[in-house]
């Protein structure tokens, strides 16, 4: 049955009485437990997340549909003498739902224990938090002693040049501890809640100093005030309270609005009743006014690498690629989903769909959390465009395993990887209420975004001289394709530590000694098919390179190029060592400042002319994809990309059981090799749409040949 302002009204009236005679520790414990019912009335709706302070503790309670740019830092009532962080988050709880905001509560320090000026303190502690933060948008809401808190923070605000906030919600705020307002005395016998005796005694608790303006900001100054929007109950002691301020505010030229709710209580609103949902709407069209109505959803150009790929696409190939997390128990979906709605407002340049401009492409931020996707026959289907249009992104939940397939145009590999991370910790933290530090690759859930993380750092990072494009095509492996595109995953699993030890004898990294197994296993499976040592073409592998590792970037787009080493087999056959050889040099030569910066201009070149901006789109896609398909893939027999060794916070590691990288086929090509390694072992994903595993079986031999152990697993089918 809801709840009625009758059936409240009455239940007050019999406590009334009573609520004078407990003890300050049964008092709090009281107020603390209204807290958590109307907490409770909202669970399913919100994310919570504790922040501590020195002296206090905070929390952030955000809405699960998120409608609103800003945030409102929310005070709570209880003279000065009741009210937790329990408390708190309770009403927190109904402004974040109701309003479709992110709230910052505070449960500042308490009087007797810490009387004036120690609650003031806090808040301007926790305000300068939210500034420090990035917030420029920030509301102010109080109920009681925290409307009263909310006008002495701004009155300690103007005095130290800090930004005002945007607006003041103040519920039945107490701005008059002198008493001196007439309601005091004609209403006392309708306030079915509060009394004179009872205020006496918080304000006895809090200071000797009623008459100071930071106690009773009735006698403050107020002109410069932020706009107001104030409720208070007609049937209240206080009320007068609040006719005085809005009163002072509006002489003082202050915008405000005074709502007078006849036959209401003290803080009526915090009962969330149905007769009172109007006032919801109030709040809502003044925080319109103040604040960002609604959450603007962002666009951004494509980055320079970006660019090639929509025209480049086709119905069997649509460059997207897999990172994966293997959990070390069952995924429950609405968990995953839930977890999904807030990683995606933590990452607007990736939670996308691509957009058709008439010059360019571009990526616009989606606002709904797309569907769970069921795991297909293989990994990384294509994506249609139709499917782009909507969401160039799929989160694939199947038994243990959640995996991420994104379009290359929205990032790279380690972009992907971080979303991953940050969505598993979401995840984690929802499911069993665990705490999960930002950090090793997860972000900050409750963060803002910042322009670091959403620039094209190419654009920062271009030389002023540009790169040769002259290249010779290399030899590439060819094979019987498979029906319908079917692509097969052949996993290699080998331990970390005697795969780098076995480099360490080469005296190369991990990421030469791999790449090096795999040109050797090229060599040999080009000298079984190109019997004529003359007809024999280079061995190139294409290494992505993540340029975070060469220039300053936080960039979460993509930002890596790449390196190509070669071996010459026409010159005759080249023994591993040798190979090792080469490779580390020509990494050594090509990954400089220097050498990437060239490379980079040579990529943003055409940009830059005035003619190729202004040609249409559809000119450019046919542009675009012919300079793809002469050059793009031909010069490398496939691409070998290593994330390096992942690492996540150390909470993680005890949910986590593996992870794997993954990309698609080439273009034009059969093959193509990804790797990382996690906790003690090393994943290398081979994948290929043609039957034959010639190339799989040759780069495991050389590593069998080595003495190293293999695992192999396989999706073959028949």
């Amino acid at each position: 049955m809801a709840l009625s302002a009758k059936m409240i009204r009455k239940q007050l009236t019999i406590l009334k009485p009573i609520i004078g005679g407990f003890s300050l520790k049964t008092s709090r414990r009281m107020q603390n437990k209204i807290g958590e019912l109307m907490e409770w009335r909202y669970r399913g709706e919100i994310i919570q997340k504790k922040h501590s302070f020195e002296s206090f503790e905070g929390a952030w309670v955000i809405p699960k549909d998120e409608r609103r740019d800003g945030v409102i830092l929310y005070l709570h009532g209880g003279g000065y003498v009741f009210g937790d962080l329990e408390y708190a988050m309770g009403f927190a709880s109904a402004l974040a739902v109701q309003c479709g905001t992110r709230v910052f509560c505070v449960a500042y320090r308490l009087a007797p224990e810490a009387p004036f000026p120690a609650a003031l303190n806090d808040v301007i502690t926790a305000y300068k938090y939210l500034t420090e933060k990035g917030y420029t948008n920030i509301s102010l809401c109080g109920e009681s002693a925290g409307g009263g808190l909310c006008y002495a923070l701004c009155q300690k605000l103007g005095e130290s040049g800090l930004p005002m906030p945007c607006g003041i919600i103040a519920i039945s705020p107490w701005t008059d501890l002198t008493a001196s307002g007439e309601s005091y005395i004609s209403n006392a016998e309708s306030d079915p809640s509060m009394s004179i005796e009872l205020l006496d005694f918080f304000a006895n608790n809090y200071t000797s100093e009623r008459e100071n303006p930071l106690v009773s900001p009735v006698f403050a100054e107020l002109s410069g005030m932020p706009p107001s929007l104030i409720f208070a109950g007609g049937d209240e002691i206080m009320l007068d309270d609040a006719r005085a301020l809005h009163a002072r505010l509006t002489e003082s030229g202050v915008k405000s609005r005074l709502v007078i709710k006849p036959e209401r209580w003290h803080a009526y609103l915090l009962y969330g009743l149905e007769e009172d949902k109007k006032d919801f709407s109030l709040i809502n069209s003044f925080l319109s006014k103040v604040m960002a109505a609604e959450h603007r959803l962002r666009w951004m150009p494509l980055d320079n690498s970006a660019k090639i790929y929509p025209p480049a696409r086709n119905q069997r190939w649509s460059n997207v690629f897999r990172v994966s997390a293997t959990l070390t128990e069952a995924i429950d979906k609405d968990i995953m989903r839930s977890a999904l709605d807030i990683t995606m407002r933590r990452f607007p340049s990736m939670a996308v769909r691509l957009r058709r401009g008439a010059f360019w492409y571009y990526l616009q931020q989606i606002a709904d959390v797309p569907e769970l996707k069921e795991e297909s026959s293989y990994p990384l289907t294509p994506m249609s465009k139709e499917e782009m249009r909507k969401c160039a992104f799929r989160i694939i939940v199947y038994e243990r395993r959640v995996a991420l397939e994104i379009f290359h145009s929205i990032t790279d590999g380690n972009g992907a990887l971080v979303f991953l991370k940050s969505l598993v910790a979401e995840y984690l933290q929802q499911k069993h209420g665990v705490y999960i530090p930002a950090e090793n690759g997860v972000l900050g859930r409750l963060e803002e975004p910042s322009e670091a993380e959403l620039e094209d750092s190419y654009q920062k990072y271009v030389g002023s001289v540009q790169a040769s494009l002259r290249a010779s095509n290399a030899w590439r492996p060819s094979g019987t394709p498979e029906a319908h595109g079917f692509a097969h995953l052949t996993c290699l699993e080998l331990p970390v530590k005697e795969t780098l030890a076995k480099a360490h004898e080469y005296g190369v990294s991990l990421t030469v000694f791999l790449c090096s197994v795999m040109m050797q296993a090229l060599q040999n499976m080009q000298e079984e098919k190109v019997p004529n040592i003359r007809k024999r073409k280079p061995i190139k592998v294409f290494i992505p390179v993540n340029l975070r590792g060469i220039f300053e970037s936080s960039s979460l787009r993509n930002f890596v190029l790449y390196t190509t080493p070669e071996i010459l087999p026409k010159l005759g056959r080249y023994e591993f060592k040798e190979i090792c050889k080469v490779v580390h040099h020509q990494m050594a030569l090509e990954i400089t400042p220097k050498q990437m910066s060239m490379k980079i201009a040579t990529n943003t070149a055409c940009e830059k002319i005035l003619a190729f901006k202004l040609m249409p789109l559809f000119i450019k896609d046919i542009a675009m994809k012919a300079v793809f398909n002469s050059v793009g893939e031909r010069k490398s027999c496939l691409a070998f990309s290593n994330l390096g060794a992942v690492k996540l916070p150390e909470i993680m590691n005890d949910y986590v059981e593996r992870m794997d990288f993954i990309l698609g086929v080439q273009a034009t090509a059969p093959y193509d090799c990804a790797m990382l390694s996690f906790k003690d072992k090393l994943y290398i994903n081979f994948i290929r749409n043609i039957r034959e595993s010639e190339l799989e079986y040759h780069f495991y031999r050389v590593l069998r040949d080595m003495g190293l152990p293999v695992t192999v697993q396989s999706n073959y089918q028949d």
